[in-house]
């Protein structure tokens, strides 16, 4: 199935990944604005981009932490301004200067008050999040997904010259580890329109909503959900042409220093022990005897490529980069791992 890539970095082409969305040149106006925020009636705000501007600045107030799904008060202002009127974010430029209702009004300054005063992700406050444009269900039963896998499934697995696999429509199985709400094994199946996906998660709760977001893209004959401590959870003779997986990987000094807005997400997502490697450790150890001949594995380890690189000093990580990470993400091929 695979083939060597030709370099170590690569940027990623197409969509965003979730944690950095791309505003247009209204929403971009909003943050030069210096104004002092008060406490508004809604009758004091018109337009979209009017909330969007008191919102980055009530944001920007409160110190708020921007890690799910946007990585600026701008993104995020957008988002919860759309999300509160039925709008993507991609349409807020031609919405920019439409005007708001008196309700819809108070909704939005509602939502942007409970942001700040609960310092909840916006994405569990409206229960989505969007990765490469599409929507998913999230809840504070799973991590709100922010892997940069989904834009390397594209810029990486696509059969172009350079890529790691030859034809996308050759791989017939893919294994999604910590699958949490399911957003990864759903792209998977959408970028390999002929594979099986399993997909595995210690956590029922979080089971439960990738179950709704399979139901939502009519996946549920694709994609298997599995209950368990990773390969223990799967069949004794399950291989695998690809293996995906963002497993936990913050390690203990980061644990201690997450912000509010990571501390409503479960602790299970987040702790990989004191270096951030005990779960990495075990899905290394596992992952030649589930994977065929020419497979590999893919695996999201966040900034702890140092870590790493000292622990395991002789498998050759080949880092696969996106246009808003470096060093974040490795591939492995399955002969490397049989060593």
């Amino acid at each position: 199935m695979a083939k060597r890539a030709k370099s170590t970095r690569a940027r990623a082409v197409g969509a965003k990944p979730a944690r950095a969305r791309t505003i247009g040149t209204a929403a971009s106006r909003a943050r030069t604005s210096q104004i002092e925020p008060a406490a508004p009636a809604a009758s004091e705000l018109a337009t979209l981009l009017d909330y969007v501007r008191y919102a980055v600045s009530r944001f920007n107030a409160a110190e708020l932490a921007f890690a799910h799904g946007t990585t600026d008060p701008v993104a995020e202002a957008v988002f919860v301004v759309c999300e509160s009127l039925h709008l993507r974010p991609d349409q807020f430029d031609g919405f920019a200067v439409a005007r708001v209702t008196t309700a819809e009004g108070s909704a939005i300054l509602a939502l942007i008050e409970a942001r700040i005063r609960t310092r909840k992700p916006a994405a569990y406050l409206l229960n989505k999040i969007y990765m490469l444009g599409l929507p998913f269900y999230v809840d504070e039963r799973v991590i709100v997904p922010r892997s940069f896998i989904g834009e390397l499934l594209q810029s990486h697995f696509g059969g172009d010259d350079g890529g790691l696999v030859d034809d996308p429509g050759a791989v017939g199985r893919v294994l999604d580890l910590c699958t949490g709400s399911g957003c990864l094994a759903i792209l998977a199946a959408r970028q390999f329109p002929n594979a099986r996906v399993d997909a595995v998660d210690v956590s029922r709760d979080a089971l439960e909503v990738a179950a709704r977001n399979l139901a939502d893209y009519r996946l549920q004959d694709t994609v298997a959900l599995y209950h368990g401590d990773l390969y223990a959870a799967l069949p004794r003779d399950a291989r695998y042409d690809l293996i995906v997986t963002n497993p936990p990987y913050v390690d203990a000094e980061g644990m201690a220093n997450l912000p509010p807005e990571c501390r409503h997400e479960p602790v299970l997502a987040f702790d990989g022990g004191a270096d951030g490697l005990d779960v990495v450790r075990r899905i290394l150890a596992g992952a030649s005897r589930h994977l065929v001949e020419g497979g590999g594995l893919v695996c999201e380890i966040g900034r702890g490529r140092a870590a790493l690189e000292d622990a395991f000093p002789d498998l050759p990580f080949l880092w696969l980069d996106t246009e808003e990470s470096e060093g974040e993400v490795f591939w492995l091929p399955a002969e490397a791992l049989a060593g």
